[in-house]
């Protein structure tokens, strides 16, 4: 290449580079300012500035200056519940940009490897059956008996699809995909029977979890989700060359050093592994994994090592702002986090469907 054209191209990528840099700012920015926005508004109101006195107390382990219900509702109450909002978040994004880059689908997102149908089933069977159960587990474990049921039921669902995928080495994405669509539909009628089965009350625990909400956050839910969520976080970034690579087709991918088969089988696996624990701890929350990789990819471009880390910003973002709402609308009621999502992101569903087929015609 002539010096001129080496100069053209470094151009090229530098003016690539200043829109992906300015969007990840802008991601982060949004990020920071809704946790923060999440320890603050609420029933009872508190100031960012004192917010920020309160952390900066509990980090440095200063003598604390605020009053005692300052912190009790900063970090009991309301921190666990915005790591459980940015954890849930950022995994459901990048469970989406995964699957959008591995079925080559701009429409496709973590349901379409049965996780939440799957996780729904084992709820919804725990709380009609799990009683007995419950009262064997040590006092701790207790309390999240219901979300390590709904995300061994994902895990579970997905590996099952994942097997019936494989052939001969080889993980076909078409099978996938209606392997994941049948069991989710048997998934979604076991639920159904399951619900028939249910007590008064015990529908109404379950259809509290399938709305999604962060309100029973605590401190035992984030540990347990954050080491599945950020996994898979980290496994995404390793997967963004191949992803790159396997956007121009399986062939040309594996032409260029990837190995296609692995990178299925490690994506399917750490969205299972990742979204099942999202799930887990805020109940079903729909259109996250569909929209904010959408979003990110307006702004940031098609590249996946951009795109990852922006759907992770974005969607951590975009949760956390849908619980500021969900506390806001029907303040001091609260109102379902599942609701909220599905306002903003069926709109948006339509609208990319709209669009699709106006380029395809």
């Amino acid at each position: 290449m002539s010096m001129e054209g080496v100069a053209m191209a470094t151009a090229e990528a530098g003016t690539r580079g200043r829109p992906v840099t300015a969007g990840l700012t802008l991601f982060a920015v949004l990020a920071v300012a809704t946790f923060v926005g999440a320890l603050a508004i609420g029933p009872f109101t508190i100031a960012p500035g004192r917010v920020f006195a309160v952390l900066w107390d509990w980090i440095t382990g200063s003598v604390p200056a605020g009053s005692l219900r300052e912190r009790i509702v900063v970090l009991d109450v309301r921190l666990p519940r915005a790591i459980v909002g940015a954890l849930a978040g950022s995994g459901m994004a990048v469970a989406g940009a995964l699957m959008q880059g591995v079925f080559r689908n701009p429409l496709a997102d973590p349901s379409l490897v049965g996780v939440a149908p799957g996780a729904a089933l084992a709820a919804v069977a725990f709380v009609v059956f799990g009683a007995p159960l419950l009262a064997l587990l040590p006092q701790p474990l207790q309390v999240v008996g219901l979300p390590l049921a709904a995300f061994a039921g994902g895990l579970v669902t997905t590996l099952v699809i994942a097997r019936l995928a494989e052939h001969d080495g080889r993980t076909s994405v078409a099978t996938l995909l209606f392997a994941g669509l049948a069991l989710g539909a048997l998934a979604s009628a076991g639920t159904g029977v399951m619900v028939f089965l249910a007590s008064e009350q015990q529908t109404r625990d379950f259809l509290f979890w399938t709305l999604g909400s962060l309100g029973g956050a605590t401190w035992m839910k984030a540990a347990l989700a954050a080491p599945f969520v950020l996994g898979l976080l980290a496994i995404a970034a390793g997967l963004a060359r191949g992803l790159d690579a396997l956007a121009l087709g399986e062939a040309e991918a594996f032409h260029a050093g990837v190995s296609v088969e692995r990178l299925k089988r490690t994506a399917v696996v750490a969205v299972a592994a990742g979204v099942g624990a999202a799930v887990a701890a805020t109940g079903v929350v729909g259109f996250v994994g569909l929209v904010v990789p959408h979003l990110a990819r307006l702004v940031i471009g098609p590249s996946h090592r951009a795109l990852v880390p922006a759907s992770a910003l974005l969607g951590a973002a975009v949760l956390l702002g849908a619980d500021i709402l969900a506390r806001m609308i029907a303040a001091p009621a609260e109102l379902p986090l599942g609701v909220v999502t599905a306002l903003v992101g069926a709109p948006f569903f339509l609208w990319l469907l709209l669009k699709r087929r106006a380029f395809v015609g």
